[in-house]
């Protein structure tokens, strides 16, 4: 997929207006009669940045807000406190950074009182309605904000997403650390990282489809994730999401006979999970560094089973002579992200994992470790015709623990690729 900043359509055309206090509220945005007045374009050249338009809605940046400004009636579902679930009320489809991803304690007055009253004021600071707005706030940068486009003939679908995993990404089922009871919230999370995601469909679409879709953006984003392996914060497990992800999905009221199917069997399905997968991908790159080729080093791999880098060179203190262990620490980047290397240690994570969930007899449990952390040594050596005699070296040590396991490999690899003089 391409990701582009798209040139706004000065000519397209906009309908009804709005009462008049909403017009001068969202001529504080650039939208005078937003998403329905004749002027929809009269920007100010200084605040907001142009990502999206088409004649349904216009999408708008400025600092922490990313704006999407609904040009004609439209059926909205979201996660918003205010307004949320299925409406048709909306006009407003507002993301923003609400903190930073850690140590922002001082920003925590923000979040006293009720979530509604946050809701206000996160409105009132950009001038929006807040009865006609679906909010969604993050620790990301809007300024990584991601616009995916996906077309199938007439219907385009376009997704807009921030993304951030580094501390608060969760798999389902994870151990919670908070419930909501008739009193309130007992304890209050730090959200630190978010995935939300804007979804924009140019056509009408039942109420029924509107609960598909977010079925379609929940299975793609956690997509995204699988296939940069992202590490649950709070578990063993791949992670599925974060605790405090969003979503706002808008589609035309009008425009012809709604669309009845959003499976993923059907085009407009494909097309959704494509857009929402790829932008959150590109997301996590910007926000995070989360591209594939970081991810093949061994510490992403099997940082979830314990194994830091912060403390790779102590723990390999033991197993290595001086000099080894200097020269391992100048070359320690092309050691731990050597590809082959990375696969191995990706390889004993799935192994690690099926025994978890009861798919590898633990009967056999001890060979299948020692057989991917021979495939390790030998790759970290170069010497792949040594694998045998690798995999019987390791079998003598009594480390039944993963992260021991490794370690010795890359001792063993590393103390054999260089023959001594």
């Amino acid at each position: 997929m391409v990701f582009t900043t798209i040139v706004l359509d000065e000519r397209a055309p906009c309908q009804k207006p709005l009462k008049a206090l909403e017009t001068r509220r969202a001529a504080a945005i650039g939208l005078r009669d937003p998403g329905f007045g004749r002027h929809c374009h009269n920007l100010p050249a200084v605040h907001w940045e142009p990502l999206f338009s088409n004649p349904h809605v216009t999408v708008r940046r400025s600092g922490r807000f990313i704006v999407a400004a609904l040009r004609t009636p439209h059926r909205v579902m979201s996660t918003s406190v205010k307004n949320g679930g299925i409406v048709d009320h909306v006009r407003f489809l507002v993301n923003h950074q609400s903190c930073e991803g850690s140590g922002h304690e001082s920003r925590s007055w923000a979040f006293h009182g009720s979530q509604e009253a946050y809701h206000d004021s996160v409105c009132a600071e950009i001038d929006v309605p807040a009865g006609a707005a679906a909010l969604m706030g993050t620790a990301a940068s809007m300024h990584y904000a991601t616009v995916a486009r996906e077309t199938d003939r007439d219907l385009t679908v376009v997704a807009i997403v921030t993304a951030g995993v580094q501390t608060n990404a969760t798999a389902a089922g994870d151990p919670a650390t908070w419930r909501e009871t008739r009193d309130g919230i007992a304890k209050v999370p730090d959200v630190a990282g978010t995935i939300n995601t804007m979804v924009l469909v140019d056509a009408p679409v039942t109420p029924g489809v509107l609960a598909r879709l977010a079925m379609n953006v929940t299975e793609a984003k956690t997509a995204a994730l699988l296939r940069l392996a992202v590490p649950s914060c709070h578990s063993k497990e791949l992670a599925t999401g974060t605790g405090t992800d969003q979503f706002c999905i808008a589609a035309p009221v009008d425009g012809g006979a709604p669309l009845t199917s959003a499976s993923p069997h059907m085009k407009f399905g494909e097309i959704v999970g494509t857009a929402v997968r790829d932008a959150t991908t590109e997301a996590l790159r910007w926000q995070n560094g989360l591209e594939p080729s970081y991810t093949r080093g061994i510490f992403h791999a099997l940082g979830r089973y314990g194994l830091k880098e912060a403390s790779i060179f102590d723990d390999l203190a033991p197993l290595l002579s001086a000099a080894d262990l200097e020269l391992l620490r100048r070359n320690s980047k092309s050691v731990f992200y050597e590809p082959l290397v990375g696969a191995a240690a990706h390889a004993l994570a799935s192994v690690l994992d099926r025994a978890r969930h009861g798919a590898v007899p633990a009967s056999v449990m001890r060979d299948a470790m020692v057989q991917q952390a021979a495939t390790l040594a030998a790759s970290l050596a170069g010497q792949p015709g040594r694998w045998p005699e690798f995999r019987l070296r390791l079998h003598e040590t009594d480390d039944r623990d993963p992260v021991g396991l490794v370690l010795r490999a890359l001792a063993l690899g590393w103390s054999e690729k260089w023959p001594a003089r």
